[in-house]
């Protein structure tokens, strides 16, 4: 017998206006924060949550407290793919018919990730071993997100962006930010008249989203990161409506929280390696996480910790702070004029 769903009425942040709550069973989040928007003609959810019936039936029952049911319900606005977000987009569509908007560079992950990803899993398993993985534990973590394919109901978006469009949404005109980092086509929802902003997951007001570099991600991550924060410096906000946790009003107060977290962890990146050539699975296992030993994790939260590892490792060796070398085809990061030995 499950437990009673614990949803709550939208909540009203302003005329127009609501922000919903939609439980993630089973993970620290607890809940992701939909955001539903009127239109002249209908409604615009932004994000859904996870294909599950908890999540699906609190959905529907806040649409339905608001007057809205999916019958108003005209468009879908997604931040990124990962499944608290986007999972329900299936459902959305076929419940309402509603038009799915996400940016372009997520839609291009749809079909590897969720469709057919059997491509995906062999070079993760060769991603892995280049990465120090010992082999025994390799498969393990190279199907360790195969089990959340079922927490997605994935379906192609009727239309992309690329940011810097505006969309007429009511009484609101929404700017479109691109802001790669946590996923490579996050995206925000700016309204400079009303002066707030919709972060989904790439500010959040006590925890930072997980930046990594895998298959999917390649380049420099953290360093989009942190350029996407920049991106928000000199915005004029007054509210912060994020897809996590709670709604806050110090948005550069926390842009400066994040940047130093990373500029933290950097440094402690470097402390483990101790001056000498490390693979990327030897200073993931070596950093303190804040829900738990590397040890203790799940493989899919230990390959969620290798990747940002990673994006750390590489942001480092883009600003001439670390070198990397392939040895045996594993790759190793040292110190730029560090043994090798």
């Amino acid at each position: 017998m499950t437990a009673p769903v614990d949803t709550r009425h939208p909540l009203q942040i302003m005329d127009g206006l609501l922000q919903l709550k939609v439980p993630i069973p089973n993970n620290p989040l607890g809940w992701v924060l939909p955001y539903l928007i009127e239109g002249r003609d209908g409604w615009t959810l932004v994000d859904s949550g996870w294909n599950v019936p908890e999540a699906a039936d609190a959905l529907e029952q806040q649409l339905n407290d608001a007057g809205v049911g999916y019958g108003r319900l005209k468009t879908l606005l997604v931040t990124h793919i990962h499944p608290d977000h986007y999972g329900l987009a299936g459902v959305v569509k076929q419940r309402s018919g509603a038009r799915i908007i996400i940016h372009q560079r997520e839609r291009d992950m749809i079909r590897s990730r969720y469709k057919n990803p059997e491509q995906l899993l062999a070079t993760m398993g060769d991603w892995l071993v280049m990465h120090g993985v010992p082999r025994a534990q390799v498969q393990d973590l190279q199907t360790s997100a195969m089990p959340v394919r079922g927490y997605v109901d994935a379906v192609q978006p009727d239309e992309v962006v690329w940011g810097g469009e505006r969309l007429d949404i009511g009484r609101f005109l929404f700017e479109v930010l691109w802001t790669p980092g946590h996923s490579p086509g996050h995206i925000c929802f700016l309204e400079r008249d009303e002066r707030f902003i919709l972060t989904g997951d790439h500010v959040l007001p006590t925890i930072t989203p997980n930046v990594s570099l895998h298959p999917q991600q390649q380049g420099n991550p953290l360093g989009d990161y942190i350029a996407s924060l920049e991106r928000l410096e000199g915005l004029d906000v007054r509210t912060v409506l994020p897809a996590h946790e709670y709604t806050f009003d110090d948005l550069h107060g926390r842009l400066r929280g994040i940047e130093h977290h990373h500029d933290e962890r950097l440094q402690e990146m470097l402390d483990v390696m101790g001056g000498r050539p490390r693979t990327a699975y030897e200073v993931a296992k070596g950093v303190k996480w804040a829900t738990g030993s590397f040890d203790s994790f799940s493989f899919w939260m230990q390959r969620a910790a290798i990747g940002e590892t990673l994006a750390h490792l590489e942001y480092m060796v883009i600003e001439d702070r670390l070198q990397k070398f392939l040895e045996d085809g594993v790759q190793y990061y040292a110190p730029p004029d560090g043994d090798r030995a």
